[in-house]
């Protein structure tokens, strides 16, 4: 898996031997006016082949998406020219084909989820990626929170490393008053990381409302950590938010420490169910994934709407690939 990390002094230029490129990125700045800012980026995208996620709110962007090469590097110099933008960071990665099935941009009223508003002006320092690893493998006095979803944490991780409960602002107040009490917030460093970093951005700051002194952010996040420190500490792989599901941090090899829901033998791979009645979220090995169909169950198989199953691609899409409306996805049959 190649990895570039870009910003406004970079060359834009990747030897890539893939179609497409990938983009994840993200930045906190104020936005005045975010639904104007929607505009200009579907003005800019208008004809042209992009696909993915672009979220705008008075707090920033985040966004992920993939293009031909070109397309990508086109994207990046407008983007940087934008106000507010020019100091923005890019994570690029090469695939063969898109990885999302259509393009969404639109406004948001946060750009993380919490129902609770964060103090950004106040956020735990960022560590570059050598920095985090250096105080990982030295400080003793330390915790290292991952502060993903725990089906994203179940596939890969940092050696050590414990999955918070950060759906909410309340689980989360809940998960550092409980740390209060197993550690000093005025002496142990907290190592927090996350996919990209803007969760890290919005969590350190609770964390520090919290009472906790020493809270760093893995600047970012794990992608730019295989980018440019590779697997070390890490195991498994990584959950990403499109069509490829998990991907390699590096092209360092990495022990697997997630396990198949069928037979838990050792499996690193995510799959929606087949069944889009089901599409439950389960790891499977191909063994059991030719065994059942696809399906995280034998009673999904049975179902009336079980998307095509091919053992030598990803074999369950989105919706949108077979139907062009939800409405229409009642008249799909099993094949």
């Amino acid at each position: 898996m190649k990895t570039w990390i870009v910003n406004a002094s970079s060359p834009f230029e990747f030897d890539n031997t893939l179609g497409y490129l990938v983009l994840a990125y993200y930045h906190i700045t104020d936005l005045a006016d975010p639904t104007a800012a929607v505009r200009e980026h579907k003005t800019f995208f208008e004809g042209k082949d992009f696909k993915g996620r672009i979220y705008l709110a008075e707090d920033g962007i985040n966004g992920s998406i993939s293009a031909p090469k070109e397309l990508i590097c086109d994207y990046m110099r407008w983007l940087l020219t934008r106000p507010g933008f020019e100091t923005m960071e890019f994570k690029v990665q090469e695939y063969a084909d898109h990885t999302f099935g259509h393009l969404t941009v639109k406004t948001r009223q946060e750009l993380v989820a919490l129902g609770f508003k964060v103090p950004l002006d106040r956020r735990g320092p960022h560590l570059t990626p050598a920095e985090w690893r250096k105080m990982f493998e030295e400080e003793e006095d330390k915790v290292v929170i991952d502060v993903r979803n725990d089906y994203e944490w179940e596939l890969g991780h940092f050696e050590g490393s414990e999955s918070a409960p950060c759906k909410t602002f309340r689980d989360f107040k809940a998960y550092a008053d409980q740390l209060k009490e197993r550690t000093d917030p005025k002496k142990t460093k907290v190592l927090m990381c996350c996919t990209g970093g803007i969760r890290c951005e919005f969590f350190s700051s609770l964390l520090l409302e919290e009472g906790f002194e020493h809270v760093y952010q893995l600047q970012g996040g794990i992608i730019k950590y295989g980018a440019e420190e590779k697997s070390k500490h890490w195991e498994g792989k990584l959950f990403v938010f499109d069509d490829r599901l998990s991907v390699p941090i590096s092209e360092e090899e990495t022990p697997v420490c997630s396990q198949c829901h069928h037979c838990q033998k050792p499996a690193d791979r995510y799959f929606n169910c087949a069944n889009m009645d089901c599409n439950e979220l389960f790891i499977c090995c191909d063994d059991c994934l030719k065994s059942f169909y696809g399906c995280c169950q034998e009673s999904c198989h049975t179902g009336t709407r079980v998307r095509p199953y091919k053992l030598t691609s990803t074999p369950f899409r989105r919706w949108y690939t077979y139907a062009k409306s939800k409405a229409e996805l009642n008249t799909l049959k099993v094949t």
